[in-house]
Formats: C-alpha cells, sequence, structure tokens
C-alpha cells in the first residue's frame, strides 16, 4: 500500500535522539544559537520555538565565536533570546510523484492551490543534489518543439540543452514562457516562479499557462515577500522536481523566472552571514552557486530522461553584461534576448535573433535547414545595419544590391516571427513557412 510506505519512510526519518540548543542572539534576519554547534553543520536545519509556540525553520549559513549562525525561512517575530531550538533532519528531501502534475506547490514543497493534500512518492529525493557526473551523461541530441515560431526555426533547441531568455521588465518573458510552456512536444513541465510579484501568480496560471498547460506541469511559487530562503529554495525545489521526472525516463521541460531573482536572494544570505560584497554588492557564493544550480539542468545518465532548461534572466537596467546576465550567458548552451525596441514597435515575442544564439543548433539541423536559417539571419542584419537611413528615407535603392534585397524580405520577416499567444506554431511548418518566404522573394 502506498500509504503504509510514505507512512514507514516518514517514521524511518524521525531522528532516535533530539537535541536542542537556545537562541543567544538576533541581529537582523541572522539567528545565534549555542549549545548545538557541533551537531550542525552549514546546509544542516533547525526549528526555533517562537513565543506563542510558533515553529519557525531555519537554516544553519555558517558559525561564528563557537556558534551556529541561522537565516529563517519565515518572519522572526516572537524570536527572542533563550528560545529553543530543536536540530531537524540532517538533508532536506522531497518525494515528489506523477500526482504532483497540475499543482502547485511552495518552496517546502507543500501545497498552495487549495486542492488538498499532496500524496507523497515512495522515492525520496535531495533538494540539493550535485549535477550527473559529466562522463556519464548522455549527448545533446534530438530537436525539442517549443511551439514559439522564432525559436523553432532561428534558436532550434535540443532535448537537453540549457538556454537562458534576458530581457528587461515588461519585455513579455512571462507569456513567453506561458507559450512555451502550453505548446512545447516536452512530456512534463517544471516551472519555478522564483520571487514573483503576488499579483501575478495568479495570473500566470489561469491566464497565461492556462488549464492545458497546467495539467501537464509542476508550478513552484516563492513569491517576492518571502524570506531570502525560501526564494532560494524553490530554485532547488524546481530542479529536485525535475529530476525527479528525468529519472522516470520523461523529457523535461524546466522554466525558471528568474535566475536574477535566485541570485539576489543568495546575495541577501551571503551578506547576513558576513561574507564580503564583490561586484555589484553580490558576495562571492552568487557565482558558486548559479553553475551549481545551473548544471542540474541538461541530459540524464545513459538510460535516464533528460531536463532542458530555459531560465530567465533580468537584465538590470537592460544592461546585457551586468554580473547576473554575464556569468549566466557563460554557464549556459545559448541565449534568447528579447528586445524592448522590438516589443515597442509592437512585435511579439520581441526576440532579437541577431543578438540571440543557440550553440547546438548548427549540428542538431540538416544542411538545408542551417542554409535557410542563415540566408535569413543575413537579410536581417544587413536591414539592420541601414535601419536609420532606411527609415529617414535616407537610402536609395539600387545603391546596394544586398539591403536592396534586405528591404524586399524585412516585412515578411517580421511577420513571420510575429506570434499571437494563442497560436501554436510547430518546428515543420516553420521551416517550411521560411523557406517559402525566401522563395518567393
Amino acid at each position: 500500500m502506498p500509504d503504509i510506505d510514505q507512512l514507514v519512510n516518514r517514521i524511518d526519518q524521525i531522528p532516535a535522539v533530539r537535541v536542542y540548543g537556545r537562541v543567544t542572539g538576533v541581529q537582523g534576519l541572522l539567528i545565534e544559537v549555542a549549545g548545538i554547534e557541533r551537531h550542525l553543520s552549514v546546509g544542516g536545519r533547525c526549528h526555533v520555538t517562537a513565543r506563542g509556540d510558533r515553529q519557525v525553520l531555519c537554516e544553519v549559513v555558517g558559525f561564528r565565536d563557537g556558534k551556529a549562525l541561522l537565516l529563517p525561512f519565515a518572519p522572526l517575530e516572537g524570536v527572542g533570546l533563550g528560545c529553543k531550538v530543536d536540530v531537524a533532519e540532517s538533508q532536506p528531501i522531497v518525494s515528489p510523484t506523477v500526482a504532483w502534475l497540475g499543482r502547485v506547490i511552495n518552496a517546502l514543497g507543500e501545497p498552495i492551490d487549495s486542492r488538498g493534500i499532496l500524496p507523497l512518492g515512495t522515492i525520496p529525493q535531495a533538494i540539493r543534489s550535485p549535477p550527473p557526473p559529466a562522463h556519464k551523461r548522455n549527448r545533446v541530441e534530438g530537436k525539442l518543439d517549443l511551439g514559439v515560431r522564432a525559436l523553432n526555426t532561428f534558436l532550434t533547441c535540443c532535448q537537453g540543452q540549457r538556454m537562458g531568455i534576458f530581457a528587461g521588465s515588461g519585455v513579455g518573458k512571462s507569456v513567453l514562457m506561458s507559450m512555451i510552456a502550453r505548446y512545447t512536444s516536452a512530456d512534463v513541465s517544471v516551472i519555478g516562479l522564483i520571487g514573483e510579484r503576488g499579483r501575478e501568480v495568479q495570473e500566470f496560471i489561469h491566464d497565461d499557462l492556462g488549464p492545458e498547460g497546467l495539467a501537464r506541469s509542476v508550478v513552484v511559487v516563492a513569491t517576492s515577500d518571502e524570506a531570502p530562503l525560501m526564494r532560494r529554495q524553490a530554485a532547488y525545489m524546481t530542479l529536485a522536481v525535475a529530476e525527479y521526472f528525468r529519472d522516470q525516463g520523461k523529457n523535461v521541460l524546466c522554466l525558471m523566472d528568474s535566475v536574477t531573482r535566485f541570485a539576489m536572494s543568495q546575495r541577501e544570505i551571503g551578506l547576513a552571514a558576513g561574507e564580503p560584497p564583490t561586484t555589484k554588492g553580490y558576495p562571492p557564493t552568487t557565482f558558486a552557486e548559479l553553475p551549481k544550480l545551473l548544471e542540474r539542468a541538461g541530459p540524464g545518465v545513459t538510460g535516464s530522461g533528460s531536463i532542458t532548461g530555459l531560465f530567465t534572466v533580468l537584465v538590470d537596467g537592460d544592461d546585457h553584461n551586468e554580473p547576473i546576465a554575464d556569468a549566466t550567458r557563460g554557464i549556459l548552451d545559448g541565449h534568447i534576448v528579447l528586445d524592448r525596441s522590438i516589443a515597442e514597435r509592437g512585435r511579439y515575442p520581441a526576440v532579437n535573433v541577431l543578438r540571440s544564439i543557440s550553440r547546438t543548433m548548427p549540428a542538431c539541423n540538416n544542411d538545408a535547414e542551417n542554409v535557410i536559417v542563415n540566408q535569413a539571419r543575413r537579410h536581417l542584419a544587413a536591414y539592420e545595419n541601414m535601419a536609420e537611413m532606411i527609415r529617414l528615407g535616407a537610402y536609395r535603392k539600387g545603391s546596394n544590391k544586398e539591403v536592396d534585397e534586405a528591404m524586399n524580405f524585412y516585412t515578411p520577416l517580421e511577420e513571420f516571427m510575429r506570434q499571437g499567444k494563442e497560436e501554436r506554431a510547430d518546428l515543420a511548418s516553420g521551416y517550411a513557412r521560411l523557406t517559402k518566404i525566401l522563395g518567393a522573394g
């Protein structure tokens, strides 16, 4: 019986001996605890009993002067000197199951969608697990249909590839993510909303994702008002759930919005623990944690499925060379740039194909597909080089044959990349339509 197995697993996780200490200091979000420092390690968990017997889950982030330093997953109201601190399980785990599809959970794996209790599987999954060994991983191969025409043709994604979606605020990241989640050919979608605005969560789930997309998705939510540990753990939880489905042999699409807010939460944690600030105030652990998180996506080991990762990066002030964007771009297998100037002229999704790249695309396409895509890129590049002169009317037709051709193709190519939120586009039709446009010209 599955319920009996779950009960046995829970009983096995109960420690034989309970160890507890006391709170000796609180500074900002940081709690100092004495008496149990020898029983703790960085990343371990504790329960602080606040006034009124409220339990506050905390994580060990360091040690100082013989005391353990804890950060909370919840508000610190009621926590004071002398409060009891119990040592919890050493390794946080989660037990997903196929029944999680269609559900919305928080960073602790608890349901927040008012649909009752969340069934637990029999296979415990570490929330912070290492990536698969590099020498045992499968190759990245086989196209993945994302359902978005501009991405399918100009930035073809392979199963197990990791791509970044780089954009400023209000350029259409959430809508693009919802289109991909609804229309992708992946078996399962795991969506992490990290530091999201509380108002937008319901809008994304019900309006953007819709019943069709939610039915084959698991959504992990940590809103911007939650503690930095909750926001950081939501990212780890997203990858842990994706790894479960990957190990079941599924091709998983992992969407995370956003890596920038994950980095910001790690910055808050690092600074609270006493780390020195470096570039733009980010401590060293921020840049150490990014590859640990992003490398968990990708192809699995022989005989398992894959995790195709699409991670949004909120570029600060539309600066695509700011530290987090720059570090993330160096880790991932390609980047999709959403351009504000394209969005302002009303073409959505606002993908700038000239500034975007898929590093695995040439190898997964055949020669004919590569030729047609490169030809379209050349036309777009030639037009953009003379765009200002063309708009001002200063360019005279016949001055440059390449630019004249680009002017003929520019409008059809722009229409080709334009796609409505309710419109679905598959791989084959995208290449066929692009071939037709260039052939007609």
